[in-house]
């Protein structure tokens, strides 16, 4: 009887613990920034990205695996502490360019999940892959990329051939992650005093370069300077040419009016012209016009003076009269 009764408190023991596992093992909670995916006897069933409180079949039959969604960062050749201590490993940066010159390289690659199954079941360390990928990348765009350009201006190239080449690599391993972007954090030379060579190199460039815009800006300036004048000269000459147009018209129409007087009376309009042009040619001078009939003298003053009237004098003919 003991032991019937030992044997039924040991099963409701049983019980009372598959049923607790069950209930507890039953529901999850995914977060906002969180993905999961429902396995179910070790095979990926269910990719889940809605947030809140989900149901599943209780273990071991099904399990859950939460991944997060946010961005990572791959720090590639150096390695940063919570205390904020940098670390570097020269091995793992140092490289050889196309022109056989060895760089030290490092780079931080962002990245992120977006296939939750293929991350956790296509590999079993997809991290491990990427960083090789990376060094993959690095390594043959560094090593198709000169010197000069590695430690100048072709730093820009470099990231976007190493990003290119690093997404194709990932999608041939088909980890489940895509690759958000490449930044390269340095490119120096592992000898201090060349590396001050290329420093007053690249200063050397900068200057050339700051020197070579300032004098394209002042060539522009003067270009725009004397285009100015140009077209001021232009407008100047227009005006003269319109104004020498239009006395030169203004001189033909005067000529053709007086030219249709001198049809009408030419002995008047001959002598109007040759007073006016004596006028003209002797300005201070008293013009006289006198007419001798042979006893009689008559003159006639052009230009009396301001403090007499013009007056006509008469000969002795006139006073007889008288």
């Amino acid at each position: 009887m003991s032991v019937k009764r030992t044997l039924l408190i040991t099963g409701l023991s049983l019980f009372s613990i598959i049923a607790l596992i069950a209930v507890f093992t039953s529901w999850y909670t995914v977060d906002e920034s969180e993905q999961a995916v429902v396995i179910t006897f070790g095979q990926a069933d269910e990719t889940i990205t809605d947030s809140g409180l989900h149901f599943k079949l209780p273990w071991p039959v099904q399990k859950v695996e939460i991944l997060s969604k946010e961005t990572y960062s791959l720090q590639f050749g150096y390695e940063q502490t919570e205390d904020g201590v940098i670390e570097s490993y020269d091995n793992e940066t140092k490289m050889i360019t196309g022109d056989e010159n060895i760089v030290l390289t490092d780079l931080v690659v962002q990245w992120k999940i977006t296939d939750p199954k293929k991350y956790l079941f296509n590999s079993e360390d997809p991290k491990q892959i990427l960083h090789n990928a990376t060094s993959s990348a690095i390594r043959s765009i560094i090593g198709s990329t000169t010197i000069d350009n590695a430690l100048t201006n072709g730093k820009a190239d470099i990231e976007l051939f190493t990003r290119d080449l690093l997404v194709s690599l990932v999608d041939k391993y088909d980890i489940g992650v895509s690759i958000l972007g490449v930044k390269l954090q340095d490119v120096e030379l592992p000898n201090k005093e060349v590396r001050a060579a290329f420093t007053a190199v690249t200063d050397a460039r900068e200057t050339k370069s700051t020197k070579t815009n300032e004098a394209a800006k002042y060539k522009n300036q003067k270009l725009s300077e004397a285009q100015g004048e140009v077209s001021a000269i232009k407008s100047r000459a227009e005006g003269e040419k319109i104004a020498r147009i239009q006395q030169a018209e203004g001189e033909v129409a005067i000529f053709n009016d007086l030219y249709k007087e001198y049809e009408g009376n030419k002995d008047i309009t001959r002598q109007r012209l040759i007073l006016e042009t004596l006028e003209n040619v002797l300005p201070n001078t008293q013009i006289y016009i006198m007419n001798d009939d042979g006893e009689t003298l008559k003159y006639l003053p052009l230009q009396p003076t301001a403090t007499s009237p013009v007056k006509t004098e008469e000969s002795s003919e006139g006073s007889d009269k008288q």
